[in-house]
């Protein structure tokens, strides 16, 4: 089971493109645990994650939140604002998945 965290600036416009990666995990057949959530709430939650993706509000913290992000051995990474823009949920999660070990 991959867990990937998306984090946003409230954790709501990351609400939609969850449900499209959840659809896109579906028909790929794949098992995944999605959760969007404030971006404030990340040094709590990333260890619970496999990875993190920052939507584009928060995209400029990625440096920072990098350091917590290496200390618990998990990737993170900024979500292209193509795929975000356009709620590119297969992609978004081909991103996830290729971040994951």
């Amino acid at each position: 089971m991959k867990k990937i965290l998306l984090c946003c600036s409230a954790g709501m416009s990351t609400s939609m493109l969850v449900r499209k990666m959840e659809q896109a995990a579906q028909a790929r057949g794949i098992e995944c645990e999605i959760e969007a959530m404030a971006v404030n709430a990340f040094n709590d939650a990333i260890q619970e994650y496999d990875v993190c993706l920052l939507g584009q509000q928060v995209r400029f913290q990625l440096e920072e939140r990098k350091k917590v992000a290496d200390e618990h051995g998990k990737n993170i990474a900024a979500i292209s604002p193509q795929d975000y823009g356009m709620m590119k949920g297969d992609e978004v999660l081909t991103q996830a998945l290729s971040l994951i070990d």
